[in-house]
Order: C-alpha cells, then sequence, then structure tokens
C-alpha cells in the first residue's frame, strides 16, 4: 500500500521539477509513512510514498528496469508465482518484493500482465523507450487513481484528489453535477468529481498516453458477466465455492508483516477469521468494536483461539468528524465510515494488515434491496406496462409519506417503485436523498446550472445495459460499477490509510466473484435470505446463529447527535454561504426545525448537509 503521483508531458517534453512531485507526495504522507521516493525523466516525473508490507527492507519506489519506471499502490498477491514463471523467461531479479514483478511482467507481456495479476492495485508505468506512460487500476477500484488535464498541457496524476489539488494550476471550481451526485447517493461516484475538470480511472480502467497523439479515454480491461450459468449440483457448487473461499483467504494473508482481521460477529468476517484461523500457524488476530454485535464478534474469537481485542463503541464519536472530512476530500455520507475509522486505528497498533468482509453483499447477493427488486420485478412482469403504471401509480399518490419508516414498509415508496421500470425503481433503491426532496431544496439558479442533469440516470444506464439474465443479476452489476467503488471501496480505502493500515478484501477476490456471478438466482437468495450458498458452505466453521440469523437494520446514532450536539449545527447550515448559494434556505431552515422538534426524522439529510457543507469550504475557500 502507498502513495503514488506524478506529472506526464503528453506534447512538448517540458522539464518536471522533482519539488513539485514531492509536494504532491507531502500531501499523502499518511498513505506511506514507510519511505518516499521521486523520479524524473524527459517530460515525466514520478513519485511514491511507501507503506511497507512485502520485502519491507527492500522494494524502494519509483522502481527501474531498463525503459520501465513505475510508482505502484497496491499488494499483488501471487507475486510469487509470477516472479517464478518470468525468473524461467530469463528476468533477473533485484529484490524480493512485487513491484518488481510488474516491471518485469509488462516488459514480458505488456498489459496482458494485468489479466495474470491477483490483488488490488493501481500503478503508473513509464516507457522512456516508447515514450509512453500508461496508468492502471485493479478491477473492482479497491485502489484509487486520480487525474487532470493541466494547462500547461501535462497530464497530473495522483492517489487522492488532496495530492492533485497542491498543484498550482488545478483549478478549484465545483462541478455542480457531483454535487446532485452527492445529494442522491451520499457519495460522489467514480465517473465524477466534485472539482471540475479531475478525473478518477475507473475501476478495470486503462490510460495509455503516447507523447505525440491526443490524450485518449481509459479503457476498460476486464468486467464481471452475469450472463452465463453454472452447472452442478448445489452440493458441488458449494465444494467449489469452499475452495475459492479458501484460496481467495491465503491470498490475503501473504505478507512481510503481522495481520489480523477486522471481526464484527456477522457471516463475513466471521468467515474469513474461520478459514484464517485453519491457514495460521499462530492464533490470529482479531480485532472489534463495542456495539450490538459484541457477543457475536467475541463467540467467534473464542470458538477460534484467536488474539482478540476489542475498542470503544463509536456512538458519541464527533471527534472525528473533521478527521473523516479531511480524509475524504470529497463529501461522504456513508455513517460506517467512523465505525472502519476506529477499527483501523485500533489495528495499527498491532498489526500493519487486515483483512475485512466488506463488500460480501454485493459479491454475494446480501442486501435486502435485492431481494425486494427481485420480489418488485416479478410482480411487474405479471401486469402489462400501461396498467401497471396507472395502478401503482395512483396508489403511490394516495398514500401519505411515511419516511420515517423502514424503506420496506413505506406503502408509498413501494407503490410508486412498483410503478416504474425496474431500472429507475433501482435507482432509488440505492439512493439517500429522492429526486423529489433534492428538488424542494433545490435553489432556482442551482437547478438551471444542472441543465436537467440527475444522479440517477447513470445507475439507470448501468441497469439497463447489464450483461445480466435476471433483475438480480442486473442489480449486483450495477452496484459492483456505482456502489462499490465510489462508496463501499472509497471508505475501506480512505479510513484504513489515514491511520497507515493495509486493508485487505478477500471476498472481494476476482476469481471468487467471477465465480458467484454464475450462481443460479435460488443459490444466492433463498427463504428471504441473501447469500444463501455462502452460509451453507461455511456450516462446518461457523454456528447457526451466525449463519442464519437476519442480518440487522443498522442503527445510525446521527439523528440523535443533530438534537442533542449537533443541533446548534442543523440550525445553522441555512446560514452557510455554501449551502445558501445552491439551496433553499427557508427548506433549509424548515429540515432543521422539524428535526429538533421531534415532527420529523431527517438526520440523515441534515447530515449530508453538514458533510457537503464543511468538504466544501474546506476545499474551496
Amino acid at each position: 500500500m502507498s502513495g503514488t503521483a506524478g506529472i506526464f508531458y503528453p506534447g512538448t517534453p517540458k522539464p518536471v521539477d522533482p519539488a513539485r512531485i514531492a509536494m504532491m507526495l507531502d500531501a499523502l504522507a499518511h498513505r506511506g509513512p514507510d519511505g518516499a521516493g521521486v523520479w524524473t525523466g524527459s517530460g515525466v516525473g514520478l513519485g511514491h510514498r511507501r507503506l511497507a508490507t512485502i520485502d519491507v527492507a527492500g522494494s524502494p519506489q519509483p522502481m527501474q528496469a531498463g525503459a520501465l519506471t513505475i510508482t505502484y499502490d497496491g499488494a499483488i498477491f501471487n507475486f510469487a508465482e509470477l516472479r517464478a514463471e518470468l525468473q524461467e523467461k530469463g528476468a533477473r531479479f533485484a529484490t524480493s518484493g512485487d513491484a518488481e514483478v510488474l516491471l518485469h511482467g509488462w516488459h514480458a507481456w505488456g498489459a496482458g500482465l494485468l489479466d495474470r495479476l491477483i490483488g488490488m492495485f493501481a500503478f503508473a508505468i513509464h516507457d522512456a523507450d516508447a515514450n509512453t506512460l500508461t496508468l492502471v487500476r485493479d478491477r473492482l477500484g479497491v485502489k484509487p487513481l486520480h487525474y487532470v488535464e493541466l494547462s500547461d498541457g501535462a497530464i497530473a496524476f495522483a492517489s487522492e484528489l488532496k495530492g492533485l489539488l497542491v498543484h498550482p494550476l488545478v483549478r478549484r471550481e465545483v462541478d455542480v453535477r457531483a454535487v446532485d451526485d452527492f445529494m442522491a447517493l451520499g457519495y460522489v461516484p467514480d465517473h465524477a468529481c466534485i472539482v471540475a475538470g479531475v478525473k478518477k480511472l475507473p475501476a478495470a480502467g486503462l490510460l495509455h498516453l503516447e507523447r505525440g497523439r491526443p490524450i485518449p479515454a481509459p479503457r476498460r480491461w476486464w468486467d464481471i458477466d452475469f450472463t452465463t450459468r453454472a452447472t452442478g449440483s448445489p452440493r458441488e457448487l458449494e465444494a467449489e465455492l469452499v475452495d475459492r473461499l479458501r484460496s481467495a483467504v491465503r491470498c490475503g494473508m501473504v505478507a512481510d508483516v503481522p495481520l489480523g482481521a477486522f471481526l464484527s460477529g456477522d457471516l463475513d468476517s466471521s468467515a474469513i477469521v474461520a478459514l484464517m484461523a485453519e491457514a495460521s500457524p499462530r492464533a490470529v488476530k482479531t480485532l472489534s468494536l463495542g456495539f450490538e454485535k459484541a457477543a457475536s464478534a467475541h463467540a467467534v474469537a473464542e470458538r477460534f483461539a484467536t488474539d482478540h481485542r476489542r475498542g470503544s463503541p463509536v456512538q458519541d464519536d464527533l471527534s472525528l468528524i473533521d478527521n473523516l472530512v479531511a480524509a475524504f476530500d470529497e463529501p461522504f455520507a456513508e455513517p460506517s465510515a467512523f465505525a472502519t475509522y476506529r477499527l483501523s486505528e485500533l489495528a495499527r497498533g498491532s498489526v500493519a494488515i487486515a483483512l475485512s468482509g466488506d463488500g460480501a453483499d454485493e459479491a454475494f447477493a446480501g442486501h435486502r434491496r435485492y431481494r425486494l427488486h427481485a420480489i418488485e420485478d416479478s410482480v411487474r412482469s405479471l401486469l402489462p406496462g400501461e396498467m401497471r403504471q396507472t395502478m401503482f401509480g395512483t396508489l403511490g399518490r394516495l398514500c401519505p409519506d411515511a419516511d420515517w419508516m423502514p424503506r420496506p414498509l413505506r406503502a408509498k415508496s413501494m407503490f410508486l417503485s412498483l410503478a416504474d421500470d425496474g431500472a429507475a425503481a433501482y435507482a432509488h433503491a440505492v439512493g439517500m436523498t429522492t429526486p423529489e426532496a433534492r428538488d424542494r431544496l433545490y435553489g432556482d439558479a442551482f437547478r438551471r446550472s444542472l441543465g436537467g442533469y440527475r444522479a440517477e440516470d447513470a445507475v439507470i444506464a448501468t441497469m439497463r445495459t447489464a450483461p445480466a439474465r435476471t433483475a438480480l443479476d442486473a442489480a449486483q452489476y450495477t452496484d459492483m460499477h456505482h456502489q462499490l467503488p465510489g462508496n463501499v471501496l472509497t471508505r475501506v480505502d480512505r479510513m484504513s490509510m489515514i491511520n497507515g493500515l493495509e486493508l485487505r478484501l478477500p471476498l472481494l477476490d476476482h476469481r471468487l466473484l467471477e465465480f458467484a456471478a454464475t450462481l443460479p438466482d435460488r443459490l444466492r437468495i433463498h427463504g428471504g435470505q441473501g447469500k444463501w450458498l455462502m452460509r451453507k458452505a461455511m456450516v462446518p466453521w461457523l454456528p447457526k446463529d451466525i449463519l442464519y440469523r437476519p442480518e440487522p437494520t443498522p442503527v445510525s446514532p446521527i439523528s440523535g447527535w443533530f438534537r442533542r450536539d449537533l443541533a446548534s449545527e442543523a440550525a445553522s447550515l441555512s446560514k452557510s454561504p455554501v449551502l445558501g448559494a445552491w439551496f433553499e434556505r427557508a427548506t433549509l431552515d424548515r429540515l432543521s426545525e422539524d428535526h429538533l422538534a421531534g415532527r420529523a426524522d431527517h438526520g440523515l439529510l441534515l447530515w449530508q448537509l453538514l458533510m457537503l457543507d464543511r468538504s466544501v469550504r474546506r476545499m474551496f475557500s
């Protein structure tokens, strides 16, 4: 794990000041406390901040081999096997790490190397002979990479947005479409950025820059396919899943430093700990926070005799707000960031690497919304579109608002969802704030500046073009392209790296995902429970109360915060020059007044507004 930064001139090869690269790296120092390096060549400069987890004493970066130079963030879990193959082809290695494997692998196979990699990575590789720079991001987008075209003709890139913002030629101007994205979703997705002109290399993206040629669009070098179905009996598929789970966990344990696991007591983290305990000759180090599943976490720790540490709960952890704003750069409203931060902080006291179960809900259909979407799609198929829209649309308009109830119990939302087509309904299901609520909030000038842009349209487009057989397929595919990189993996990366921790996600091993995508719907969701085959596969390891316990609805303390410690923040939102320029001040006042008086629960919306205000003021003032 590391921080990367660099500058490349695809036109005239102007000199790159090493001090400028160093300045960009300074903004990323938290990503690599174990060392820093800068390299410059003709019209190019690369920089690296290192968090040493493999070949701790060696492998300084940027690293060179012949005409190639690399700066790389990530971990290649099968680097030893690739190294052996390359040595058979004549490659000679000076280090024992994975960065040099990428260099020799690129020399041997070019971009074909990417299909051979197992791991998480974002890297830039410069070829002095060909005068090219290639930027690459891993399949799921676990590791981030931002880039921008500057007014002097250069392309600058960095792991995080803050690494670009220190460059004097980066214009700090808000992209209002990203504001709508954030208000709709609670995060800024990977196809957008709050800073106009800055781009994020997409997951599985490859951007090949060649001197003397126009800057192309990135191309996708991998994608998940839900159109095929696995053959074999449920028992055979279960056995194959166990093999793939075991392989993914063991790959994630490749390290030259102490490692452990986050243990929340749910199915995902418990499965990882079980398989780590099977593979480890020593007690696995596990970490948890005190919260509603703490007893389950403790039971799993005892079952597998782990070296368990438990931290304090995060119910009133308001001291972290400014830390979160600084870590994310862009506004980010997912409340679980608090827990990820505290767990990462706790872990760094004893390990340098931790394995986590994040991503399992997207991989194995664990979200409740998948089950609801599949049921709604079955209902839609029973009625002609026009009849369905008329009947359910009328019922939805007649029902009173019930935003305070859980989503599955909101009759109005259910009827309006059934009136929509499946793609539009799912886009609303993954949202945080509806188009109607945003429309009431936005001022006329801001609405005009959007020019008809609507955040849901990107999700709808992905749903409609997904390589899928069923509604469940399409929903999972869409989440893997939007929710996973923009929300889940952004949270995991920023919260771990701000604490100097490498967090690995074995349940997002691409081989495991490719297999899971072939499972019939009935082996993903069965009897009202998601992750069904995974539950069956873990029967020999885990007790029934963990395997088949319904996933609890997350309980956030945020609504209570805005009636106590953050009450003054809620009341002052309408006075913010940032929010006041975009949103209706009277609406902001009404939201806070109704929430403080207990007439409505606007806690999550108020949290979005607060994070938007603080993030924008920090970045643009």
